[in-house]
């Protein structure tokens, strides 16, 4: 008989325009069975996929069957959790699925709203699948019933009820539901008045220093209540025309609730592209509730969800162009999982590009998301973006992302959403991908202050017109710097383009007339003392923010203002220190030569610390060069000089300095408790390496037949490394260095093999260095 009833109900339904061959009526499921023949009373969910026919008919048979597959899935899925039973899920006609329960009592407002829930959970988890594939949403609708079986006498009558229920669903689930019947309506409205929302925090990694680069703030609805997740709470309030004041109340928490953050840190709030048109998203408004939490608009950003269409596009961007004129950046969500994908964001142009976590899923074992992720990181760069890969759950997908060059993360494998704001979960350290070697030498010793120019400067409360003043009397000038009251100590600095922008806007000129320059400067400009190195505050100045980045510097002395520093000047400066380097550079291996070195071993002397000098050659590299020919000859010593410079990237610090003096000779400046484990790995290394740079037949033999030098054929070994150590404590000169060096390098060069051997005399330059000669007693290590 329940096979009869649900033929009838599959039956029972206008047919639209498109017909499709029918499938195979599924068998009723068991659990249906049970809840008619235990004469108990159930809820009846009816659930359909509006348009659905022509849904199948646009994308085919096979993306449609795989949408109906998801969905019984996530409806049963939904149901569990909402109502904590099994439920009876099928198939009635195509995109359309009926679903039972046993009832749970109570106002049947309540079970409106549980079918609401399900609902909304169903439609966000299938329209995330059906975006990626179509760039389109479903729209699902509703209707719910009870079968009243307790009230049945005979089998047949539950049949003809159950076949009536089901119809009243059906035809409610056709009909627009009119929100304020459910009793969630009051709930939401009582959410908003008493300002109910809790706001999480999730940091966003950066993978270059490990450090956190941002918080994106995360909205929870009251705990245990049906809003508790933010999918039922921001639906709800969208289909309620009440998203805006949603979303203000979310924003308010988060800034509320975010407490202090570092220099340069950033908040990122979501936004819903319908909110660009609110008329009370004002940056007004926005701007005093950021002064009064001691944010600026450069800390905020924007992030606008690719998963919601934007159709009033020029008034959306008008209204984007006007808060990026006032500092604010903006990032696009989910990108990879949007309506118009690529083409959106090269339109917007954000700042951050947020990746979808579909993508980012399963990246470490799958080539192809590699390649998209690659082809991301490009387009970004190209733009002027970074990204930020969303859903990283292993450190296997972490490692992947900052091995393809991502630039930021967020994920649970970093840290989960807390509040207050959480640091990271781990040390992110260990995963950042080695940066390359860099050959050319471009430190440059000469401090900041040697390149000052005098600055402008007024003190905090100035009106904003007597800045604006400062600028037309003053072309010269680009920058002001606002001092403290007292001790004349930077607290912030103006830029003419940044008060421009502020006061070019349609009310820039009357908001910002009687208000003081504290409220526009940039809270955090670049600050260094006179004796930092320029190098140094070049690259604190190109890690600052795309908007900042030739921002002018200020440069202090004891505190106060000695004057500031345009980025021209210093990137000039600094490009004219490196082509003098680049002149004394090795050209096969792009290491400094002998001038660099002596100008490095004399500031070590006159720094008065220890340090030690490892002089490294290639023994029987004469017999190599002759028998395999220059070329390959170059291609060892490039190998030896890759070697030594992995080994102090492994095992020493970064001061340490590397160099190539000539032919097959290098000389390593290094801390002394660090000399020993660099000269081990390099000899390890070179030992096994070098194997690759022979034929076959010489690998096999481990020996070279060459003519010597003497004209007469012999074997001769393989090319090995021979290291001498010496170490510097005090005052002495250039000669002395070099003679004991090549002391210490011909004893190492004595033993076969790839050694390495110390200078057991006293330290050149310490008090033990006047007495009594010592003679050489070389400990050398050789490799087995």
């Amino acid at each position: 008989m329940l096979k009869t009833v649900l033929k009838r109900l599959r039956s029972n339904t206008l047919h639209s325009a498109f017909q499709f061959p029918q499938e195979p009526p599924a068998p009723p499921p068991n659990r249906l069975r049970e809840l008619l023949r235990g004469g108990q009373d159930f809820d009846i969910l009816l659930i359909n996929v509006r348009d659905f026919a022509l849904l199948r008919e646009l994308y085919g048979r096979e993306l449609s069957q795989e949408i109906e597959t998801q969905l019984t899935t996530v409806l049963r899925r939904a149901v569990s959790e909402r109502v904590h039973t099994a439920p009876a899920c099928m198939p009635l006609e195509p995109g359309e699925y009926l679903l039972c329960w046993p009832t749970r009592g109570g106002d049947p407002r309540s079970q409106h709203d549980t079918a609401y829930e399900i609902k909304l959970i169903a439609q966000r988890e299938a329209n995330a699948h059906l975006l990626r594939w179509a760039g389109r949403e479903l729209d699902l609708g509703f209707g719910c019933a009870r079968h009243e079986g307790s009230r049945e006498n005979g089998g047949g009558n539950r049949e003809a009820r159950l076949f009536q229920a089901v119809g009243e669903a059906r035809l409610r689930a056709k009909m627009r539901l009119d929100l304020s019947q459910l009793s969630l309506s009051s709930e939401f409205n009582a959410i908003l008045h008493e300002k109910k929302v809790q706001a999480l925090f999730q940091p966003i990694a950066d993978f270059a220093s490990g450090t956190i680069l941002a918080w994106e703030a995360l909205t929870r609805g009251p705990e245990g209540s049906a809003f508790q997740s933010p999918t039922v709470l921001f639906d709800f309030a969208e289909q309620s025309g009440k998203l805006f004041a949603l979303e203000r109340l979310c924003r308010e928490k988060a800034l509320r609730s975010l407490g202090g953050i570092g220099q340069g840190q950033k908040l990122f709030l979501n936004i819903h592209p319908k909110t660009m048109a609110d008329p009370e998203f004002t940056h007004g408004k926005t701007l005093e509730l950021l002064e009064e939490v001691g944010l600026a608009p450069e800390n905020i950003v924007f992030e606008i969800t690719e998963r919601h269409s934007i159709n009033e596009f020029a008034l959306f961007h008008r209204t984007l162009d006007h808060y990026r004129s006032q500092g604010y950046l903006v990032a696009v969500d989910d990108a990879g999982a949007g309506y118009s994908g690529l083409t959106s964001v090269a339109q917007i142009r954000p700042e951050f590009i947020k990746i979808d976590m579909s993508l980012i899923q399963g990246i470490d074992k799958d080539p192809v998301k590699r390649a998209l992720i690659e082809t991301f990181v490009t387009f970004a760069d190209k733009i002027g973006s970074k990204i930020i890969a969303e859903g990283i759950e292993s450190q296997a997908q972490a490692a992947c992302l900052i091995d393809i060059g991502v630039h930021y993360g967020q994920g649970y494998y970093l840290a989960r959403p807390a509040a207050p704001k959480p640091a990271l979960s781990l040390d992110t350290a260990y995963l950042r991908k080695p940066q390359e070697p860099t050959r050319l030498i471009t430190s440059c010793l000469m401090p900041i202050g040697n390149l000052v120019e005098a600055a402008q400067m007024r003190r905090q409360g100035t009106l904003v017109p007597d800045a604006q003043h400062c600028f037309e009397i003053s072309r010269q000038q680009a920058s002001i710097v606002v001092v403290d009251q007292e001790q004349e100590a930077p607290i912030g600095l103006i830029m003419e383009y940044q008060l421009n922008r502020q006061l070019s806007g349609q009310f820039g000129a009357a908001l910002y007339s009687k208000r003081p320059i504290d409220a526009i400067m940039d809270r955090h400009p670049l600050i260094v003392d006179e004796t930092t190195p320029v190098e140094q505050t070049a690259k604190s100045a190109m890690q600052r923010e795309k908007i900042k980045a030739y921002d002018d510097i200020i440069v202090t002395r004891q505190g106060k203002v000695l004057g500031i520093v345009t980025v021209q000047r210093l990137l000039n400066t600094l490009a004219h220190v490196q082509v003098e380097m680049a002149k004394g550079t090795n050209p096969l291996t792009g290491l400094p030569g002998n001038v660099t070195l002596e100008r490095e071993v004399e500031a070590g002397i006159g720094s008065g610390k220890r340090f030690s000098i490892a002089y490294a050659d290639l023994d029987n590299f004469k017999v190599y060069n002759d028998t395999y020919g220059f070329k390959n000859g170059d291609r060892v010593i490039k190998l030896a000089a890759d070697i030594l410079d992995h080994s102090v990237r492994r095992f020493g610090e970064a001061s340490d300095k590397l160099f190539h003096i000539g032919g097959d000779d290098f000389v390593l400046l290094t801390r002394p408790e660090n000399v020993e484990r660099i000269c081990l790995a390099a000899t390890r290394i070179f030992k096994r390496l070098i194997r690759t740079c022979y034929c076959l037949q010489d690998r096999q033999r481990g020996e070279v037949l060459a003519t010597g030098r003497d004209g007469v054929e012999r074997t001769y070994p393989l090319v090995s490394l021979s290291i001498g150590i010496l170490e510097i404590g005090g005052p002495c000169t250039l000669l002395e260095i070099g003679e004991r060096a090549a002391h210490v390098k011909k004893y190492a060069k004595s033993m076969p093999g790839n050694v390495y051997a110390w200078d057991r005399r006293p330290p050149l330059g310490s008090v033990l260095t006047s007495q009594a000669f010592a003679p050489a007693c070389p400990m050398a290590e050789a490799e087995a």
